[in-house]
């Protein structure tokens, strides 16, 4: 009993690694595949087609060979034929394929909840005299943001998993010191299943956290689609957010005019 303990408290040990490591991913990943999933959804076939060729690369290659390319590959690349280069810390080519992993999955989950958003909200903003950029910043992004967060955070949950591979590139996350305690006391069993526990122990709260916001959600939704039914505005489609915002942008332009106007 005491090899198991030892497994599991030897592998927590790994967490903070692998919780920095995945939360700093999933914000790079985040930003990224914002970027990604505009140019996915972009009009320009040029831009629409690198992240296409960008999301097909990432998505078609396992993570361990990313991992590997980046962590051994480009500095050797490098100094072989430019100058000498090593990483200061391999958590940082981690974090950097993690990040870049992320991104491409967080693109398509992002465009998803783009499209989701009401069409006849774009045709409002625009109709008030929004820029597609700003209709897109005010009012689309914002409440394609509250649909995807359950998605986010099941990304989340399997990057947490996933950084078990960077274990093969040097990185102390919780895989890699149960395979060192396994290897310095001969009894893998207790130390693999001290390594389950000790991931267990991250993703089973978020799991049900998710789960929470999930139904939160649904909730949500349903709220918006009885006021729906019951709303006499000719734009009654729009949802409670996109309208505020529109009428708080409507509001800005009358008193700029009305400024205007007295000089």
């Amino acid at each position: 009993m005491d090899a198991y303990i030892t497994g599991f408290l030897v592998s927590c040990k790994g967490i903070p690694a692998t919780v920095f490591v995945s939360v700093l991913s999933v914000a790079i990943g985040s930003v990224v595949g914002l970027l990604i999933a505009l140019m996915r959804t972009s009009k320009n076939k040029f831009l629409s087609g690198i992240s296409k060729l960008y999301v097909d690369i990432v998505r078609g290659t396992p993570m361990l060979v990313q991992a590997l390319i980046f962590a051994y590959g480009i500095p050797e690349f490098i100094q072989t034929h430019l100058f000498y280069f090593k990483w200061a810390n391999l958590i940082i080519p981690a974090i950097i394929v993690c990040g870049l992993n992320s991104a491409a999955y967080m693109s398509e989950v992002i465009r998803s909840g783009i499209q989701a958003v009401d069409k006849g909200q774009m045709e409002a903003a625009r109709s008030l005299g929004m820029s597609k950029t700003m209709a897109m910043r005010l009012i689309i992004i914002p409440q394609a943001v509250k649909i995807i967060l359950p998605a986010v955070g099941n990304e989340f949950v399997t990057l947490i998993k996933e950084t078990s591979v960077l274990s093969y590139v040097g990185v102390h996350e919780i895989l890699r010191k149960g395979t060192l305690l396994s290897a310095a006391t001969f009894e893998a069993f207790p130390a693999y299943i001290g390594v389950a526990l000790a991931y267990l122990l991250l993703t089973l709260p978020l799991s049900k956290l998710i789960a929470v916001l999930e139904r939160r959600g649904k909730g949500s939704e349903k709220k918006i689609g009885e006021e729906k039914k019951d709303a006499e505005h000719p734009r009654g489609h729009l949802q409670a957010f996109g309208l505020a915002a529109l009428l708080k942008y409507q509001n800005l332009r009358i008193a700029r005019n009305r400024e205007q106007n007295a000089i």
